[in-house]
């Protein structure tokens, strides 16, 4: 008894509702199935309540052995439950699971239950094992969606070759996409399949839609006409590469910047290019010709500028002059009122003394010489006056003179702030900004404005701002760049909104050439790039432009050098016609 424990170990109790009624796997397993033995079954096996296979047998305290099923229902009905053979009342304590008719039991022979497809016997604690490689099991399709149920021989084929929602491998990019069965679907349920039936089946064909829909249209490595026409097929995803030097796209001839008029397919404007070229060296002649009148011209201006400058060099250097005349001129008077108001005060005195001496001992004839003396000491007190009134209004011109200084510097200074921006603005939409002490610009935290540059000498007129220490989320992080539109002269005449792309770059100083571009296209609908009301439009750029670690420490680049940065802003002037 103790070997025939060991036989069927699969086989595990579960505790479910009542903790006298257990139930067993194995029943599951046959729930819906029908078992037939090889022998026939002794009555000792069946449950005389229901008729069935005690599968799971309980015994009750009177001795009589029934299914767990019946059991269970018994003991739901409580007290009233009584045996069917003696009356004795059946009690939830007394019951016990019968181990020893269960392995009895399970040592029975027993057909498959795919019977008769399937002739094999075995024993029943065995069946559960040959159930699960038993070939006419029916099973359903694992393919996700599909709910056709097949025998498990004919499964693997279904799935591999008839399935509606097998997967199947694009032969160019080799990743997987479903296959779409004919329109008509008829689902089968099938139990038995002979060999004539699969046959048919297999002879079915089916479309792969969804398949060839992606390699016609989406697949990125399937080969396809280029769209200009051309002989050559390309690669999905290579066709834009392939159109920059497709010969059969239209395209400007090289030199249009020089005055060329010619746009051609690329092949036809190779050719006119090499036919074309003594025709295209007179182009870029006459176009050098009037860049070397213009810088004629800047000279010259240039050269006027400097006379004027100089000649308003000299004219402060007079008003200096004049100015030290005036004040040594003032140091004088002033010295000479004091020296005229001790003579005046010492003639006071000398009055008052000889008033006091003329009552007593004078005689009239000193006295009219007395009055001859006061009539110059009122003379030299007129005239000393009158030095007064001139030194006012010498001290007026001496504050007019200076005023007039202040204005003269103010407009060298100005004359001197256009001169630098006439001598580094640039005219064909790029700038190169060179920005000095880095490290404590970034430490202020604050902005930076580069000089204005134009697309043209009557074009768009634009400045690029910076903050080395970040904006905004990206202060202490992250170096901040961004460009604005500048109201400038020919506004009036230019196309609006704004629709150039522009690139901000920040240099490598190393020679590698390892620059670091960002690159945008202008948003029409916004206010940004609509002709500037004001002195300029709000700036439009990139918050996180690049890390402070990448910019002081990168790998193969150096953008800060002797704590300078050199930043270059690129306007796409294509489309764009001088005026």
């Amino acid at each position: 008894m103790a070997a025939e424990e060991n036989e069927c170990p699969k086989f595990q109790l579960s505790q479910q509702g009542s903790d006298h009624v257990r139930s067993w796997e194995l029943e599951s397993v046959l729930a819906g199935r029908k078992l037939s033995f090889v022998a026939r079954l002794d009555d000792q096996y069946v449950c005389p309540a229901c008729g069935g296979v005690v599968l799971n047998p309980h015994q009750t305290g009177c001795g009589h052995i029934f299914c767990a099923k019946c059991i269970r229902i018994f003991i739901e009905n409580g007290d009233t439950s009584k045996c069917p053979f003696d009356g004795i009342l059946i009690k939830a304590e007394e019951v016990f699971q019968d181990n020893c008719c269960k392995r009895e039991v399970l040592n029975l022979e027993v057909y498959c239950t795919n019977s008769p497809a399937c002739t094999q016997k075995v024993t029943l604690c065995n069946l559960q094992d040959h159930l699960k490689a038993c070939q006419h099991e029916a099973l359903q399709c694992s393919n996700p969606g599909c709910t056709d149920i097949l025998l498990r021989k004919n499964l693997t084929d279904h799935q591999r070759s008839l399935c509606s929602f097998r997967t199947e491998y694009c032969r160019y990019c080799k990743k997987p996409y479903p296959v779409t069965q004919l329109p008509v679907r008829v689902f089968f349920i099938i139990l038995i399949l002979d060999v004539r039936f699969i046959s048919a089946i297999n002879q079915l064909t089916f479309s792969n839609e969804p398949l060839q829909d992606h390699e016609k249209t989406s697949c990125p490595e399937a080969e396809v006409q280029c769209p200009n026409k051309c002989s050559h097929m390309v690669k999905r995803h290579k066709l834009k590469d392939h159109s920059d030097e497709c010969q059969e796209v239209e395209t400007d001839c090289i030199y249009k910047k020089y005055g060329c008029t010619v746009r051609d397919k690329r092949g036809q404007v190779k050719v006119h290019e090499y036919t074309e070229f003594s025709h295209h060296v007179l182009l870029v002649l006459d176009s050098n010709n009037k860049l070397m009148e213009q810088v004629d011209q800047l000279q010259q201006d240039l050269a006027v500028q400097q006379g004027e400058l100089k000649e308003r060099n000299l004219l402060v250097s007079n008003l200096n002059r004049e100015v030290s005349k005036c004040d040594s001129t003032l140091s004088a008077i002033q010295g000479s009122v004091e020296e005229q108001r001790e003579h005046v005060s010492s003639v006071k005195r000398e009055l008052q003394d000889l008033r006091g001496v003329l009552e007593a001992e004078l005689a009239k004839e000193e006295l009219a010489a007395l009055r001859a003396s006061l009539d110059s000491l009122r003379q030299q007190v007129a005239v000393t006056q009158s030095l007064r009134e001139h030194l006012g209004a010498l001290g007026q011109t001496c504050q007019r003179h200076t005023r007039l200084l202040d204005i003269h510097v103010e407009q060298l200074q100005c004359n001197e702030q256009r001169f630098r921006q006439l001598e580094s603005t640039s005219y064909d939409g790029k700038l190169i900004w060179k920005v000095h002490d880095y490290h404590r610009k970034k430490e202020a935290g604050t902005s930076l404005n580069s000089p204005p540059f134009y697309t043209s000498r009557s074009g768009y007129k634009l400045s690029a701002r910076v903050y080395p220490g970040g904006e905004g989320a990206a202060r202490g992080t992250h170096l901040s760049l961004y460009v604005m539109l500048m109201r400038g002269d020919f506004d009036s005449l230019l196309p609006w909104p704004f629709r150039q792309n522009v690139t901000l770059t920040v240099l490598d100083q190393s020679g590698s050439r390892n620059h670091i571009n960002c690159s945008f296209t202008p948003d029409t609908a916004s206010e940004n790039f609509r002709r500037p009301t004001s002195e300029n439009n709000s700036a439009l750029g990139f918050p996180r432009f690049l890390s402070h670690g990448e910019l002081e420490a990168p790998r193969n680049a150096v953008y800060v050098r002797d704590d300078t940065l050199f930043i270059k802003v690129k306007v796409d002037t294509t489309g764009l016609e001088d005026l």
